[in-house]
């Protein structure tokens, strides 16, 4: 499990003893806190998929911007024709996100509930 700064919120580093960002003292009780500015609601993302997942939003919210701009280019490029397609793609990889298949980010950060 990654560990932050209780200072700063910087990530640090495995069995640092002071914050490389602030400088703050990375004592064995702040150092485990759970806190990480940059993890995603699965909750949102499979929502996205599911309700917008044509346009693929969730993967631009989760980071995936190759698969996202794939299934923006499907839909807008095709005059929205072959849409479904990637309305399905979309529907199915809202419901593994919300199953827990998916679990993790593009940046390999694991998703809230």
């Amino acid at each position: 499990m990654a560990k932050f700064c209780s200072s700063c919120g910087n990530k640090l580093e495995d069995g640092a003893s002071f914050c490389s960002k602030c400088g703050a003292k990375t004592g064995e009780t702040k150092s485990t806190t759970t806190y990480n500015p940059g993890q995603k609601s699965k909750i949102a993302a499979g929502l996205f998929g599911i309700f917008f997942g044509s346009l693929g939003v969730h993967n631009f919210y989760l980071g995936y911007n190759s698969k996202g701009l794939a299934q923006l280019l499907i839909s807008v490029l095709s005059c929205f024709l072959l849409s479904p397609i990637s309305a399905i793609w979309g529907l199915i990889e809202g419901i593994l996100i919300l199953g827990g298949e998916i679990n993790v980010d593009a940046n390999g950060v694991e998703l809230s509930d």
